[in-house]
């Protein structure tokens, strides 16, 4: 299976949905190498930084699910390196 390397760029306007986010990265946690949690007091947001190593399509499905969530952000930038590793 095609892995890639990725990074999801994500802003938390919404305190609110800061479990439904966690909950989101914990089903997701075999593919995450790790994550950076920015809180952000002055402006009363979070920015946090995902890297992963997954088929693309499951990082694609990570960041559609985070993009529902309300007040949540999400970028995604995938390297150009293809692993087919296990």
């Amino acid at each position: 299976m095609e892995k890639r390397v990725a990074l999801l760029s994500i802003i938390v306007d919404e305190r609110d949905s800061v479990e439904k986010l966690n909950a989101l990265l914990h089903e997701y946690g075999e593919f995450i190498i790790g994550r950076m949690g920015i809180p952000y007091k002055r402006r009363e947001i979070n920015i946090i930084s995902i890297a992963m190593d997954a088929p693309q399509d499951t990082t694609s499905e990570l960041a559609g699910k985070i993009g529902k969530l309300e007040g949540v952000n999400v970028k995604t930038s995938f390297s150009g390196v293809i692993s087919n590793d296990e």
